[in-house]
């Protein structure tokens, strides 16, 4: 089965598509990547996104014109890979853009939002289309993410002891598990999140991010306010548990360090690329990992990086390419695999990983140019995942 998977993440800098086709050999589902490619947002519609992003207010009629442009740009990308792979899939599986994770004050997730109409996508390309696959989860008592921990645990739980995936996006979450362990998995905090905040608001946007975090090598890390940022108390919360830019935004960072203009940029860089390795490495420790797979956006920044290996000198650090999956493109992978778990009637997530009071088959189906085309299905849970070269 052919199946397109299309993530974007919290740092809302475009849409990563994933050709790939799947097949089920005994108890393994292997993967092979035919096609990925990453697509930029138009300059118009990712300054709606940031404005209508948390702290901010917005508008129905806002929501209304995000929902149909990020619906649009989500199937001119689903366009461009079919046409440059040559290749149309079975299904398309659409994360859509998060715009808004509701918790309440007792860490419960009461609901999630997701912008990009999947009708636009069917309608463009003719292929059914999965998409709102974080709320049934919800539904259920979770908190809709991870949901790429079910990738985690189809390729690492063969281990006899604990190992840990890790995606540094604009949020960073950890995965941990083991022949010996029902799997955990939950966001950390901050990753990215922060430090682009920082640097577009310092820069009045026209810079959105620290390459290869070279101003933040170039910094001095504040211990006092290292020590502040650290206080937060959604760190002592126990899993599973999510977060966001709901909480992690640029008030909160004013909040700490006051004004921009009376910011050294670098040194504040340094200090917010220190807090997401010491949150990282705390719950690395925690478990006492001795490998960590990385992915997402966070893994190009070699500061970042570097800081990380020197901090957990006991745990090797390692690229998720390693796994043979390349950095960027593993959360289009993880969505193309829950649409074909969805597609065969298996549970999508799993509920010692997001808090669900059980495993659901995750997402809504729309009909693409004729009628549903639903696999015959799987009655076992595979219990392993090979990517295929």
């Amino acid at each position: 089965m052919k199946i397109l998977g299309m993530m974007s993440g919290t740092s809302f800098d475009g849409i990563d598509s994933a050709l790939c086709d799947f097949n089920i050999v005994d108890d393994e589902i292997q993967i092979q990547l035919l096609h990925f490619e990453a697509s930029n947002y138009s300059d118009e519609t990712r300054k709606r996104i940031v404005d209508a992003m948390p702290p901010l207010s917005t508008t129905m009629f806002d929501v209304c014109v995000l929902d149909t442009l990020v619906g649009q740009s989500f199937a001119s990308a689903a366009q461009s890979a079919i046409s440059n792979s040559k290749v149309k899939p079975d299904l398309i599986v659409s994360h859509g853009q998060t715009m808004f994770h509701w918790i309440d004050g007792e860490n419960k997730a009461q609901g999630t939002l997701q912008l990009g109409e999947a009708t636009w996508i069917a309608e463009s390309t003719g292929v059914q289309v999965l998409s709102n696959i974080r709320s049934r989860d919800v539904v259920a008592g979770g908190q809709g993410a991870p949901l790429v921990s079910v990738l985690d645990q189809l390729q690492l739980s063969d281990n006899q002891t604990p190992q840990g995936s890790l995606n540094l996006g604009g949020i960073s979450n950890i995965t941990i598990t083991s022949q010996s362990m029902s799997p955990i998995a939950y966001d950390i905090g901050p990753a990215n999140g922060l430090m682009d905040a920082a640097i577009s608001a310092y820069t009045s946007g026209k810079t959105t991010y620290d390459k290869d975090g070279q101003l933040a090598a170039a910094g001095v890390v504040n211990q006092k306010l290292l020590a502040e940022f650290l206080k937060h108390p959604y760190y002592e919360l126990k899993a599973p548990k999510s977060t966001g830019k709901e909480i992690f935004h640029l008030p909160y960072l004013l909040e700490i360090l006051g004004p921009t203009q009376d910011w050294i940029i670098e040194d504040v860089l340094a200090t917010l690329l220190e807090v997401t390795v010491e949150t990282v490495a705390q719950e690395v420790e925690k478990f006492n990992l001795s490998s960590l797979y990385v992915a997402g956006g966070g893994s190009a920044n070699k500061q970042l990086m570097k800081r990380m290996q020197e901090r957990l000198s006991k745990c090797t650090i390692r690229s998720i390419s390693e796994l043979g999956i390349s950095t960027q493109s593993k959360e289009a992978i993880a969505f193309a695999l829950i649409g074909f778990l969805s597609m065969h009637g298996l549970p999508g997530q799993i509920p010692s990983c997001t808090g669900a009071s059980g495993g659901r088959i995750l997402g809504s189906l729309t009909p693409g140019g004729h009628a549903f085309n639903v696999p015959q299905k799987i009655e076992a849970m595979p219990k392993r995942v090979r990517i295929l070269e």
